[in-house]
């Protein structure tokens, strides 16, 4: 080959790298430009919805900006990002932002005093001072509002030891009392969470200490002891399905956690019978409510809200079972325990308007309307309750026959059919007849009245349908006889026509 064909092929072969370099080249600017476009523009959308308070969308823009960062260390993306999560109370996701944030640039003070504030709110107070001083060594500008934080840290940190001998010694209302305070400070502090909350359990606030432990397995999701706690406090507070859900999340997180294991049993046991009671109410299944009921009060003697729950379906049983005097002793057994419990008065005030107690239903019936003054039940058996009071002055068609107010018909007629027989006015002579002729009147009236559906329920509302007065139409006595009809000549206890033997029918 002709030496300078050797040359220029070589010159050739140098050009043609030269131009894919260069080619290489403008791509990556050009790469680099359009990224560089693509953050700011994430950029500049954060801002604005952060301006707008929209920081859940300004999130996603950080996000973004962030996952296409060409450095991925670049301190102030990751700063904007950290001042977001701030914003929405997510400090734990903050604090990873702030820390890389500080380790890129360790004189980044406001990047410092951010993260001082997040410390001190959890209670990490020697962190937090750290982070305060080395404000204060690199920027004196700063003093007063760091200085002030560095005096909350020493104030909190004697503050805490003095609650935590308060604790120690037994005396949880004064720690309590002075946990309050330091929440103040230090509301994301884990530990003061669940002091207070032994505080409150000794005190016996325990719905206030189940909002505690609530705070702090939520600051700490994976504390199996505050989740323990938490089911504990549920279940003495009665809420077996809450305390069922906790339990199982200490189990999810340790299967072989002894504590939870054991109390998971027997919650569950518990819970599995009330949830028995329930569906029986549902269906009515009255008798099986009650030995359900029975069931709970056998696995739990000493707890006494979970005691009270079964107490009180067995109240709401025993009603609709018809066993009046079981159920006012029932109720009055959760009453005791909790004068203020809303079902457990209406169920004891509808025993007693069983049992014809008015004056005891009356006071019941008044007791929960002024719980819950727009509580129907409440207020349409309060009127009923005075009704039947007022008509009770009166004649009582139940009392004549000496039935019950909830007797079912072939039991008002068996009655009927005895007390007749026993008044019939032919079995009387002289002043005695007369007595049994009225007392024979009443019967009467009092089995058609309760026998006459339509009547009964008028009766039962407290309006006696053979009452003339009661009724919008004059004349309506009882519809077998006119009253002169019984005792005029004619009728079956006059004078006129000789001897008459009374007659009736016993149907």
């Amino acid at each position: 080959m002709d030496p300078r064909d050797s040359v220029l092929s070589s010159l050739w072969a140098l050009f043609l790298t030269y131009i894919t370099v260069v080619n290489v080249f403008i791509c990556l600017a050009e790469t680099v430009d359009g990224s560089t476009q693509e953050i700011e523009r994430h950029l500049d959308l954060g801002k604005q919805l952060v301006s707008k308070g929209q920081f859940n969308d300004a999130l996603v823009h950080y996000h973004a900006a962030v996952g296409t960062e060409a450095d991925p260390n670049n301190y102030l993306t990751l700063y904007r990002r950290a001042t977001v999560y701030l914003a929405l109370g997510k400090s734990k996701s903050a604090l990873p932002d702030l820390d890389r944030v500080i380790e890129l640039q360790p004189d980044f003070i406001a990047a410092r005093i951010q993260r001082g504030n997040v410390l001190l709110k959890k209670g990490s107070l020697d962190e937090a001072e750290r982070d305060y001083l080395a404000v204060l060594d690199k920027d004196n500008s700063a003093n007063e509002e760091v200085q002030q934080k560095l005096n909350e840290v020493e104030s909190t940190r004697k503050h805490l030891q003095q609650a935590e001998a308060l604790f120690s010694s037994g005396d949880y209302s004064s720690a309590e009392k002075i946990y309050t305070q330091l929440l103040e400070i230090s509301p994301w502090n884990n530990h003061i969470h669940l002091q207070r909350a032994e505080c409150y359990e000794h005190i016996g606030e325990l719905q206030k200490a189940v909002m505690d432990i609530r705070l702090a397995v939520k600051l700490v999701p994976d504390n199996t002891d505050a989740l323990y706690k938490a089911s504990v406090f549920c279940y003495k507070l009665g809420d077996l399905s809450d305390s069922l859900n906790q339990i199982r999340e200490c189990l999810k997180i340790d299967p072989e956690h002894q504590k939870c294991f054991k109390f998971y049993k027997n919650v569950k046991n518990i819970a599995k019978q009330l949830e028995v009671v329930e569906k029986a109410i549902a269906e009515k299944q009255w008798q099986k409510c009650l030995d359900s009921s029975d069931a709970m009060l056998k696995l739990e003697k000493s707890e006494q809200n979970v005691v009270l729950l079964a107490k009180s379906s067995k109240c709401k049983c025993f009603i609709k079972l018809e066993k009046s005097d079981d159920a006012v002793e029932t109720c009055s057994e959760v009453l005791r325990a909790n004068p203020d419990d809303l079902q457990a008065l209406l169920n004891r005030a509808e025993a007693y308007m069983m049992n014809q107690a008015y004056d005891e239903a009356i006071v019941d019936y008044q007791r929960a309307v002024k719980i819950d003054d727009g509580n129907r039940v409440a207020k349409e058996g309060l009127k009923k309750a005075q009704r039947m009071q007022k008509q009770s002055n009166k004649k009582d068609y139940y009392k004549i026959l000496g039935v019950k107010r909830n007797a079912d018909k072939r039991t008002i007629s068996k009655a009927y059919r005895k007390l007749a027989q026993k008044w019939h006015p032919d079995n009387f002579q002289g002043d005695e007849k007369k007595i049994a002729e009225a007392k024979f009147i009443d019967i009467a009236a009092a089995k058609e009245v309760l026998t006459d559906p339509e009547k009964r329920e008028k009766f039962d509302a407290g309006i006696d349908p053979l009452d003339p007065s009661a009724q919008s139409m004059p004349n309506q006595f009882y519809h077998f006889h006119g009253f002169d009809d019984v005792f005029g000549e004619n009728g079956p206890f006059g004078d006129g026509g000789g001897h008459y033997t009374f007659k009736f029918h016993f149907n």
